[in-house]
């Protein structure tokens, strides 16, 4: 890996902790939010030619508090003094800011924050997409992706949540930055869950020239998933959750060639998977499922294991899968899951009995890439062939990435050669 593309990994992967401490001592989200990026800004200035830190994350979480401490210095010139009676009782107030920082366990501030992002006050739309921005610094481009949804609604969905927080700060009520209880904890233990699972998307979603970049963001949601373990050890959605991201984390060094073109799950050469995450996935889902609480988690879980269990993909139990996903579409109704089973319908039963699964589904899901991918497929496999070019065009239209373009292409050149 070069060197600025191994600064670009070491910055993202040290922003959740680094933020999460900035944030609960400063109480300012846009001040905690400036200093980490002026922080970022002197990295790349400096470690090119000083060397990488021995702790990136504390030494970007020292830079940026003394950005945040010059910054309160500046704002103190601004403002009236108060009465000479009120100074005098005055404590030192930045050397104890700069105390509470060097003393902190930062590294578990980043699971203080996802539940701090994930206040009851704040709509759940708002908690997620504040968090992912927050906590993993992903673009508003990319959430919204996630979310299926504009740039711009997903723009005004932040900046009311960041809004909401700073009143409520200013007022001194709502929103708090100090770590919740464990009822509030287990309130808010849904939205978490679902935060940190599209913190995961969102890295195992990246292309293959950008894969290693962002599988810090895939390990990231695994080690949170992990501390909420340590949380909730007999939540067995929890289990199914860290479950689910191991076994289909353990196929990354299999999902795309040297060139970083996409391979398939049929295609990729089973003896890359992560062994060892397999096996820790495999007993998580196992420890979940003993419960007899089952979840959306603990199913998809299940699918992956299916997967994960076949040593070719001729042994894969499709039938399973196509029960399990419609388990999963009682449990958490989605176009998306519709869109997943149709795949292994069209495994068991063809491209004609998937395809009626999946044209109902054009209007929920018309700007999303994997629907048209998968319309073409099964149009060209029932030899529509002008259709399935048509769902392709589409697809390549929607791509998120260079590499998703070019597998569409693939089924392209295919069809201009038969």
């Amino acid at each position: 890996m070069d060197e600025a593309r191994w600064i670009g990994t070491t910055l993202a992967a040290a922003r959740p902790q680094a933020l999460a401490a900035l944030l609960r001592y400063f109480r300012d989200l846009d001040l905690a939010e400036e200093a980490f990026q002026e922080a970022c800004l002197r990295a790349l200035r400096s470690w090119p030619q000083n060397g990488p830190p021995r702790d990136p994350a504390a030494w970007l979480i020292l830079v940026g508090r003394n950005v945040a401490l010059d910054s309160v210095r500046r704002r103190a010139k601004q403002t009236d003094l108060p009465p000479e009676d009120a100074l005098s009782d005055t404590g030192d107030a930045e050397a104890e800011i700069a105390e509470r920082i060097d003393g902190s366990h930062y590294r578990d501030d980043v699971l203080r924050l996802l539940f701090i992002c994930c206040h009851p006050d704040l709509p759940a739309t708002q908690q997620i997409a504040l968090a992912l921005r927050i906590v993993s610094g992903l673009s508003v481009r990319q959430i919204a992706r996630a979310f299926l949804v504009t740039e711009a609604a997903m723009e005004q969905r932040i900046t009311r949540a960041k809004a909401r927080i700073g009143r409520a700060q200013a007022s001194g009520t709502g929103v708090p930055f100090e770590a919740p209880g464990p009822v509030e904890r287990a309130e808010r233990l849904g939205a978490v869950a679902a935060m940190i699972y599209l913190v995961f998307n969102e890295g195992y979603s990246a292309a293959g020239d950008t894969s290693g970049a962002r599988e810090a963001l895939c390990e990231e949601a695994i080690r949170l998933a992990r501390l909420l373990l340590r949380l909730f050890p007999a939540e067995p959605e929890i289990m199914g959750l860290a479950a689910l991201m191991l076994l289909q984390h353990a196929r990354a060094g299999a999902r795309f060639d040297a060139d970083g073109a996409v391979i398939l799950l049929d295609h990729q050469d089973r003896q890359l998977w992560n062994a060892a995450m397999i096996a820790e996935g495999l007993a998580l889902l196992d420890k979940a499922v003993r419960h007899r609480r089952p979840g959306p988690y603990q199913v998809q879980a299940a699918i992956a294991a299916l997967h994960a269990r076949a040593p070719t993909p001729e042994d894969t139990d499709w039938a399973q899968i196509d029960l399990l996903y419609g388990t999963l579409e009682i449990m958490q109704p989605s176009p998306v899951v519709t869109l997943n089973r149709a795949v292994a319908v069209a495994k068991l039963r063809g491209p004609q009995a998937a395809l009626a699964m999946v044209e109902p589904l054009g209007d929920a899901l018309s700007g999303y890439f994997h629907y048209h991918g998968l319309r073409g497929a099964l149009l060209m496999q029932l030899g529509r062939a002008r259709e399935a070019r048509e769902g392709f065009m589409t697809a390549i239209g929607l791509a998120g990435t260079a590499a998703e373009a070019d597998h569409i292409r693939i089924h392209l050149d295919g069809m201009d050669k038969g």
